[in-house]
This record gives structure tokens, C-alpha cells and sequence, in this order.
């Protein structure tokens, strides 16, 4: 599953990254790496962006860049 289908509420844990270049290093340097347990917070009024708190901060990301995060549901 990639993180762009997780709904509001629902945690995960990030099991790979498949974007690379700069996609790929802005998800790594926003914290988004392998390993990471994370929370959907919210989306925004029209489906885009979505809020994610990771490790007691919060980033939002576009559901186009999160199609890039597979995760598993926690």
C-alpha cells in the first residue's frame, strides 16, 4: 500500500521509498525514511495536502509525492 491511500487517523510504518532525486531526498530530508512509524493527521479541503505527524512534529506532503511512500498499516 503507498502512503497517498492511508486515511485520516490511520498510522503506519514506512517499508520503502521509490522516488528518487530530489523527490527522494525531500521526502528524506522532511523525515520520511524506511522504518518510520507515522500518522495521517488530516487532508486539506480538497484532498490535497495531506498533514503527517512523524516523530513529534508535523509536514505536510502532496498525495502526488506520497504515492512514492510504500507503508504498512499499523
Amino acid at each position: 500500500m503507498t502512503l497517498d491511500r492511508m486515511k485520516p487517523g490511520a498510522e503506519c510504518c514506512v517499508n520503502k521509498l521509490t522516488a528518487e532525486d530530489r523527490l527522494g531526498q525531500r521526502l528524506m530530508d522532511l523525515g520520511v525514511y524506511p522504518g518510520l512509524r507515522l500518522k495521517v493527521v488530516r487532508n486539506a479541503p480538497l484532498e490535497d495536502p495531506m498533514e503527517l505527524e512523524l516523530e513529534g512534529y508535523y509536514v505536510s506532503i502532496r498525495h502526488e509525492e506520497a504515492r512514492f511512500v510504500e507503508v504498512e498499516q499499523q
